[in-house]
């Protein structure tokens, strides 16, 4: 009785499209461009394609494929398969709890800065320090970030369908159109196509073992994979949806907004630095720094600048909700409690340590760990060692434990797995070995070893 109740999505489109927007994140906006600009252009995102086909895909369809067989989220789902692996559930479920609280803080951030290109202000925006100035005062960081979270649990505290399904069927093809609009207003300006080129052309004197596990590491932390989201919200998909069709689908929506954003902000840089290479940078800094001084330069500069950031806001919103969704479902499989109950306790929780990671720019910059920030150790546990680590010990758990067939016949439910030879090799014995490579490089990046 328990399992006719668990909430569905309505069907394929409405689990795709939420399914992608969890995916389509700020890696997406921040990091995608960066890496495929400084890793030879054309040949890093050949790369990519081939590693989404392949390596993501196999991590993908596993997940979502145990999420619909158990009907459960990780926290559950892995000791139904197996009781000696429950403890994988776990350690999975922690990832996400470890996430939602700086992402929302992130989330707030984004929020300011579109309410400020929304008040044409985009020049004050450009300003330098403007963004350190920002985060390092102790009130105003908290109010975006409270209304952020806000927006995010209010989302999930109404459920899948209502909720969920119904956020995505609207932001994620507003996200599409606003991309693609930006992309071509950027590309039209005077000396961008320098830049297109730039991003487009295939440089192979920057092929190297880098580009393969920096195009690992971005694929790795873009389609939310080993977040227990997938899991999560595959466990609310219908028998009769094909899992191999949609997958493609969500690797599909993910590559071309990540190969959009590229088309659109590295060009953005070449007009704005008159083609300087070293001008397009990565994360908060190309977000909040960089972009702002390239949209003041521009013509329509506030209305390109409020595009863009609606168009972040959008992105992340999406995966926030898709992060506090996986802590939530894992508190009701494992704890019997009503979502609604779950969904306040969560957003509380998430308020509170939110509130230590905002000070942590502001009152308490001084305090740090390893040297960086609370928000960026968090980053580092969640994203550079624990997602690595629970997307390892799941391709072990389904090559060697449950076996590869486990998940081949939930896939073939719904249509023959021609690819099922080439998953089970690549489950077993390739994605672990590609996974740890991502577990060291990020681990040796965070620690300036190596530079990614």
């Amino acid at each position: 009785m328990k399992e006719a109740k668990r909430s569905t999505f309505s069907g394929r489109i409405g689990f795709v499209l939420a399914a992608a927007g969890s995916a389509v994140g700020l890696g997406n906006l921040w990091r995608f461009p960066y890496l495929a600009a400084k890793y030879g252009g054309g040949i890093f995102l050949l790369i990519y394609i081939l590693l989404a086909v392949t390596f993501g895909f196999t991590l993908m369809i596993t997940e979502i494929a145990i999420g619909r067989k158990t009907h459960r989220s990780p926290m559950e789902a892995y000791g139904i398969l197996n009781k000696k692996w429950k403890w994988l559930g776990t350690l999975s479920t922690l990832v996400p709890v470890i996430i939602l609280p700086y992402y929302c803080v992130i989330g707030g951030w984004v929020i300011k800065y579109a309410a400020v290109m929304l008040m044409g202000k985009v020049q004050e925006a450009a300003g330098a320090d403007y963004f350190t100035s920002f985060i390092s005062q102790p009130i105003e960081p908290l109010i975006w970030f409270f209304l952020y979270a806000t927006a995010t649990a209010v989302i999930v505290f109404l459920g899948v369908d209502k909720g969920i399904e119904k956020m995505s069927r609207y932001l994620m093809p507003a996200l599409l159109l606003l991309t693609v609009a930006l992309t071509i207003f950027v590309v039209c300006q005077p000396g961008a196509l320098d830049g297109v080129i730039y991003y487009i052309k295939p440089d192979f004197s920057k092929l190297n073992v880098m580009t393969f596990v920096a195009a690992l590491g971005q694929l790795f932390f873009s389609m939310s994979l080993a977040m227990g989201i997938m899991i999560t919200y595959g466990s609310y998909l219908k028998k009769d949806s094909n899992i191999t069709t949609s997958t493609r689908q969500i690797e599909a929506f993910d590559t071309v907004v990540a190969f959009l954003a590229g088309l659109m902000i590295v060009p953005a840089v070449f007009v704005y630095s008159g083609g300087d290479e070293s001008a397009l940078g990565q994360g908060p800094s190309l977000m909040f720094d960089t972009l702002p001084k390239v949209f003041a330069g521009m013509p329509f500069g506030s209305a390109v600048g409020a595009a863009f950031f609606i168009l972040v806001l959008f992105a992340a919103l999406t995966s926030s909700v898709s992060v506090m969704e996986a802590i939530v479902a894992g508190m009701t499989d494992k704890f019997k409690m009503e979502r609604k109950r779950a969904a306040l306790i969560v957003y509380a929780y998430a308020l509170l340590i939110g509130i230590f990671c905002a000070f942590g720019f502001s009152i308490w910059k001084n305090f740090t760990i390893m040297d960086l920030s609370i928000l960026d150790f968090l980053d580092f546990i969640s994203n550079s060692v624990m997602m690595p680590i629970v997307g390892m010990l799941t391709c072990i758990f389904v090559g060697f434990v449950i076996k590869p067939k486990a998940i081949t016949d939930e896939v073939e439910l719904n249509g023959r797995f021609k690819e099922k030879k080439f998953y089970s090799i690549m489950v077993k014995w390739i994605a672990p070995v590609c996974i740890f490579a991502i577990l060291v490089s990020s681990v040796l990046n965070t620690l300036g070893i190596v530079t990614i």
